[in-house]
């Protein structure tokens, strides 16, 4: 995707003789949590990650991998939320918020990946790098929803959540689906990390198998969860044991538990693959917008 500077604000903020002032980026804290819960409630499928992590950690906890800053209007209220760490993420329609954002970021380690919608990606990484340097490892994805129980199929009496027995035959897969996306194997870079970050997830029921003799044949991690929206990711199925109708079973047998306690499902999809688009139309998910993955252990600024 080619690098192209934004503008400062979008015209739509400036009204009749006057400039918007700047906006500051500050860090949020236990007593702003109610606050920012609904603030991010407004676009629920967008902010399910960062939701799902204060509900579950609160907004400063070393479990969340970075800090939650605001930025506010100048009347005071709350106009922009973002997560700046290992992941970041933003939610705001300002690109003042956006500017705010990314000087603050210049400032922190953000170590691994920045996602979010096209438009808002693009802007934030040229403020952040003032528009000199080019993403160093960019996926384009399709966000994509599922919001109604599916129709009847098979079920699978084997699906089930995960124990903490399953662990390294999870890591293991785990690992091989990052680095096959990102290019860096999690267990080379952070073995013990990431298997207490797996083996916390299974503690909370949010990894579901179907193991037969020993033998993984699908696996699915439900990252982030809040009553309005549920995120997948990790979406596997053996090679051996594909195109026999296991994912779509298993996936479709999962939304029906899912959303009978949550309002949507989403998780996204690498925009080149249209065999995964199309397994996912079969299951009944439709398309919601594109977004963009920005992998940052390659950067190279020289």
């Amino acid at each position: 995707m080619a690098v192209t500077m934004q503008q400062e604000f979008s015209p739509g903020l400036v009204q009749s003789g006057s400039v918007p002032e700047p906006r500051r980026a500050q860090p949020l804290h236990a007593a702003d949590e109610s606050e920012v819960l609904e603030f991010l409630s407004a676009r629920p499928i967008h902010t399910v990650f960062m939701s799902s992590l204060i509900r579950d950690n609160g907004i400063v906890s070393d479990f969340n991998r970075g800090g939650f800053f605001g930025c506010r209007s100048e009347n005071g209220s709350l106009e922009g939320v973002a997560l700046l760490g290992h992941a970041t993420l933003i939610e705001t329609e300002s690109d003042l918020c956006i500017k705010a954002f990314a000087e603050v970021a210049k400032r922190h380690s953000l170590s691994h990946l920045i996602r979010g919608e096209q438009d808002k990606i693009e802007a934030f990484w040229n403020f952040y790098t003032e528009g000199k340097f080019r993403p160093p490892l960019l996926c384009s994805e399709l966000l994509l929803q599922l919001r109604e129980i599916p129709d009847e199929t098979a079920s699978v009496p084997g699906l089930r959540q995960a124990t903490i027995a399953d662990l390294e035959t999870i890591v293991n897969v785990n690992a091989s689906m990052a680095c096959d996306e990102s290019g860096i194997n999690p267990l080379a870079r952070d073995p013990q990390g990431f298997r207490e970050r797996a083996a916390r997830r299974i503690g909370k029921g949010r990894v579901w198998v179907w193991i037969e003799n020993q033998h993984l044949i699908y696996k699915t991690d439900v990252v982030a969860e809040t009553p309005q929206a549920v995120y997948l990711e990790g979406v596997y199925v053996h090679p051996d044991q594909r195109m026999q109708g296991h994912g779509l079973r298993c996936i479709s047998q999962l939304a029906t538990s899912l959303l009978q306690r949550s309002e949507t499902i989403c998780l996204t999809v690498n925009e080149k693959s249209a065999g995964s688009q199309q397994f996912y139309k079969r299951a009944g998910y439709e398309f919601v917008c594109r977004y963009d993955s920005i992998y940052l252990d390659n950067l190279d600024k020289n």
